[in-house]
């Protein structure tokens, strides 16, 4: 019996290489004796020879990894009864990607989540890991006579790990995936967009019926300060990897081809599950924008690395930097002027528009009774820093509506201003975009926001008498494929056939890859892009309401109305935390405004992290995007602290 805390015990540990019925290994230890040197017994005593270095220990009654190696036992508090395994950190797990295809790989289940996706991003090539994360699938209904339809597997077990942690490029791909034709063609799988689903494919998916579905799904999102094993997932489970973070740093098609066709995938089926919502002229857009990227990227395998448009949009950005920077001496004042008719519903009002004079000058519109009266005193004046923007287009109707909810202290006042024609929508459009952000007329973006506003409203307008040089052979494509179920019942697939095609003569010239940016860009102007749902009940409250969680702002949404009633911005954020014994968020504003609501369809703790998570995207720099600011991320995601 040695002296002081030197006496010996035995301590069991189960070490998963020697099979399932293999029983405990006995080691007998000090309590001074550290981690790494239990490993070292271990090892000997198994005599099994292979390479260990990725195993570790697991304490199965603490869920948590042995992982600091100079730690002794007592240190860890490890007593005779702790049960111990002794198992690899990486270990396989089922991937279910945006295009509905499932990637066996070896992830990491020892280091937190945030971790472990930066190590499957780098596998499978994708820049800037921070924006995606995993989440428990949604369970499909299995029907009797499907059972026997085993799923394709593309594998990717056996890529060794030093490939992983240094990858190295080979034509723009990981080396890895030149190796044999099978990984060649996961690469294929992952770098070239998806045939058109079947209608049936479609129809049979789980569709969100209102926001409260919507807000089911990220109950599901996994916690990034924790391991998987802490978190329930064994090995070989089926986790999703998606976009979480809608905000998508420096995309570049030169360096980003799986990046893009996964993200185009994930847009694609949100649109065709009604995820979100567009009108159906937008619909009809995204249709034959899917039609076409369908179409060449059967001729035409992978989005070139480099499209001439972007090294000409490149190179034109750069001279007008060096132009702007030589005018900034003068001080640009732009005023937009125009009678423009204003109608402010107040839900029971019935009249109809009142002509004005507007005037919009910095960030804020002015209206007057005529032009006469526009140099005195205005109406009113508003400042639209901080609304909410969104169009109400119909071309065909020639309807030019641009809805602005302004905050006020109450909640949001409702505007609607409506537009003459296109070029006067397009130029107000996108001066309420830039005034919402808080820019002004003279921001160097006002004339290209301009020109994506123009270009996307002329690829919704139909051309008479376009379809006659359409081949033949597209007359029989099944538009049922290309649109959501709502439109399956609404129209007969030949009814919606012309006015795909009409959309599709305005992006029949596009690239592949100039399809792709302009499907996700078009995705991205929708007014509810970005936004997820939660459903909360606000302090002092007695019924939920649900919480609209967005790359630059938070909105509650009221469920009797089902309109957004309040706008916060993370601009005016001061703080924000968690009280983990009520389970209560708090975040606090500028001007005194504090709110407070407990989560009803998600741990508060996936509701701190998204915000925390949008916060840090903001973050992001040119000149540090290399390198990603972990500890940063886990300081405003983690909720251990206030700010």
């Amino acid at each position: 019996f040695a002296l002081g805390g030197m006496a010996a015990w035995d301590l069991s540990v189960t070490v998963e290489d020697l099979g399932p019925d293999a029983p405990p290994v006995t080691l007998s230890v000090t309590s001074e004796l550290h981690v790494g040197g239990v490993i070292l017994k271990l090892v000997e005593k198994t005599q099994i020879k292979r390479d260990w270095s990725d195993h570790a220990l697991w304490w199965e009654q603490k869920q948590q990894w042995l992982l600091r190696t100079a730690w002794t036992l007592e240190k860890y508090g490890i007593h005779a009864d702790a049960r111990l395994l002794f198992m690899p950190q990486h270990k396989p797990l089922r991937l279910g990607l945006p295009n509905g295809m499932t990637l066996r790989l070896r992830a990491c289940f020892s280091s937190p989540v945030f971790q472990t996706v930066i190590g499957i991003c780098r596998m499978i090539n994708i820049r800037h890991p921070e924006e995606l994360s995993l989440l428990r699938p949604v369970e499909e209904k299995k029907k009797k006579k499907d059972k026997d339809l085993a799923e394709e597997i593309y594998d990717l077990t056996e890529v060794p790990l030093s490939s992983v942690s240094r990858p190295c490029l080979y034509n723009g791909m990981p080396a890895h995936f030149a190796d044999t034709p099978q990984m060649e063609n996961i690469y294929k799988m992952l770098s070239v967009t998806q045939p058109l689903p079947a209608p049936e494919v479609i129809a049979k998916q789980y569709r969100p019926a209102s926001v409260v579905d919507k807000a089911h799904i990220n109950g599901r999102w996994l916690d990034s300060s924790r391991c998987l094993m802490q978190q329930g997932i064994q090995e070989n489970d089926r986790v999703w990897l998606r976009f979480k973070y809608l905000t998508f740093y420096d995309i570049d098609p030169k360096y980003d081809v799986v990046r893009l066709t996964l993200l185009y995938e994930q847009a694609r089926w949100a649109i065709l599950l009604e995820d979100i919502d567009c009108t159906e002229e937008e619909m009809m857009l995204f249709g034959a924008l899917q039609y076409h990227i369908s179409k060449v990227s059967q001729s035409e395998p992978q989005m070139l690395s480099s499209s001439a448009a972007m090294d000409d949009l490149e190179s034109a950005l750069q001279s007008l930097e060096v132009k702007m920077e030589g005018e900034s001496n003068f001080t640009v004042l732009v005023k937009l002027n125009c009678v423009n008719v204003c109608f402010r519903p107040k839900r029971l009002t019935l009249k109809g528009y009142k002509q004005y004079w507007f005037k919009f000058q910095d960030t804020s519109i002015s209206y007057f009774k005529s032009k006469e009266e526009s140099i005195g005193e205005p109406i009113q004046q508003i400042n639209l820093k901080g609304c909410e923007v969104a169009p109400d287009v119909n071309i065909s109707a020639q309807k030019f509506l641009i809805k602005l909810l302004i905050p006020a202290p109450e909640g949001m006042n409702e505007v609607y201003l409506r537009c003459e024609n296109e070029h006067q929508y397009a130029q107000w459009m996108a001066a309420c975009r830039l005034a919402s952000k808080g820019k002004s007329l003279a921001d160097s973006s006002f004339q290209s926001e301009i020109r994506s506003i123009s270009s996307f409203l002329a690829m919704q307008k139909s051309s008479p008498g376009s379809h006659g040089n359409t081949p033949a052979n597209d007359e029989s494509i099944d538009t049922h494929s290309l649109v959501s179920p709502r439109y399956h019942k609404k129209y007969k697939a030949k009814q919606l056939t012309p006015r795909i095609l009409d959309a599709y003569q305005n992006v029949a010239q596009l690239s592949l890859t100039d399809a792709v940016m302009r499907f996700l860009q078009i995705w991205q102007a929708l007014p509810d892009f970005g936004l997820a749902y939660v459903v909360v009940r606000f302090k002092g409250s007695r019924k939920d309401e649900v919480l609209g969680i967005a790359p630059n702002r938070l909105i509650r949404i009221d469920l009797g109305v089902g309109d957004v009633v309040k706008t916060w911005r993370y601009n005016n954020m001061k703080q924000w935390n968690v009280n983990w014994d009520i389970r209560q968020m708090a975040i606090e504003f500028e001007g005194n405004v504090n709110i407070a609501f407990s989560c009803v369809t998600a741990d508060c703790k996936i509701v701190h992290e998204f915000i925390g998570g949008y916060i840090f995207m903001l973050t992001r720099s040119r000149e540090k995007s290399d390198t990603l600011n972990e500890e940063l991320f886990h300081k405003l995601t983690g909720g251990h602290e206030a700010l």
